[in-house]
């Protein structure tokens, strides 16, 4: 790995000396109440809100701003810019204050409030899109933005930059193996920027040709799981690759919805719409398994969702 890599690779979660010293190396939870469910079969989630930034999305930003500093492509006199739906921002916020860099950052006005708050106490300059566009409206603000004054950014580009899936075959993956002892049978994530997928299903795939890998989106273009994208009617990014997965599911929105509250109630996890979602697929992958080791990510947690109705929905 390059100096950069194997900086944002760090798996010692001890006394380090700055925020990019303290990403990865997350738990992997297991799911024992769910396993009820799935007799014979293991399932474990990966408790990516660990991350400094409270995501997933803390492994790929680093990667992307140390390899950026080493390119010479981000220096002191640029901002940072990007799109975000909110967490690949918070993650550029993070360790953009840490390592002294502006940010701006283009997010649908329809992020949750918390996201929000949350960018703009980092000190992120945030610049609202037309929520019903979703994240592309942002991807094409943020290109806007960066063709008008490019001497004035360092646009990483998360959605077609190698260093995002580069950082989960470098961390996420072998984390996953070396805590499972090499078990794992299946391996389940969401698409957004498909970064966590593809980076970690190669590394997997590398280590063990036998391992299933699940990819998942939501259902239909307009959806309330945020982060994931509908590959069918978004802008799909550079760096997905659809021949990687053995399989590619559908979830809605209303049963993401439902799979939060049963996480919190049931094993005590305040996970992301996205974590209900990757638990909803979960589900119907064991589904008729006898015998399995599953694992699934469960990006973020549920601290920027807290204000959101469907808390007190009806089950």
């Amino acid at each position: 790995m390059t100096s950069s890599s194997s900086e944002c690779a760090v798996l010692d979660r001890g006394a380090g000396s700055s925020v990019v010293d303290l990403i990865g190396r997350t738990p992997l939870v297991r799911l024992r109440r769910f396993e009820r469910e799935t007799p014979g079969v293991e399932l474990y989630a990966k408790a990516e809100w660990q991350n400094p930034g409270g995501s997933v999305k803390d492994r790929a930003a680093a990667r992307m701003i140390l390899d950026g500093e080493a390119s010479g492509a981000l220096t002191r006199d640029r901002i940072i810019l990007d799109a975000t739906s909110g967490n690949t921002g918070i993650a550029y916020a993070t360790v953009g204050a840490a390592r002294g860099y502006a940010v701006k950052l283009c997010v649908p006005a329809n992020a949750s409030p918390e996201r929000k708050l949350i960018l703009r106490a980092l000190g992120a300059e945030l610049v609202l899109t037309d929520p019903l566009e979703g994240t592309d409206g942002a991807i094409r603000e943020a290109r806007r933005l960066k063709t008008a004054d490019p001497d004035r950014y360092f646009y990483p580009d998360q959605y077609n930059n190698p260093a995002n899936w580069q950082a989960h075959f470098d961390t996420t993956g072998p984390e996953i193996i070396e805590q499972t002892s090499g078990r794992l049978t299946h391996f389940v994530a969401g698409l957004g920027t498909s970064g966590t997928f593809v980076g970690t299903g190669r590394r997997l795939r590398q280590f063990n040709p036998a391992i299933k890998l699940i990819s998942f989106q939501p259902d239909l273009p307009l959806h309330g799981i945020e982060g994931l994208k509908h590959m069918e009617s978004a802008i799909v990014p550079g760096i997905y690759d659809p021949t990687l997965a053995d399989l590619d599911l559908r979830v809605s929105t209303e049963t993401a919805y439902t799979m939060v509250r049963r996480l919190a109630r049931e094993e005590g996890l305040l996970g992301g719409v996205s974590s209900g979602a990757a638990l909803a697929v979960t589900l119907e992958v064991v589904h008729g398994l006898s015998r399995g080791v599953v694992v699934t990510i469960f990006p973020d947690g549920a601290e920027k969702y807290l204000t959101a109705p469907f808390w007190n929905a009806d089950e």
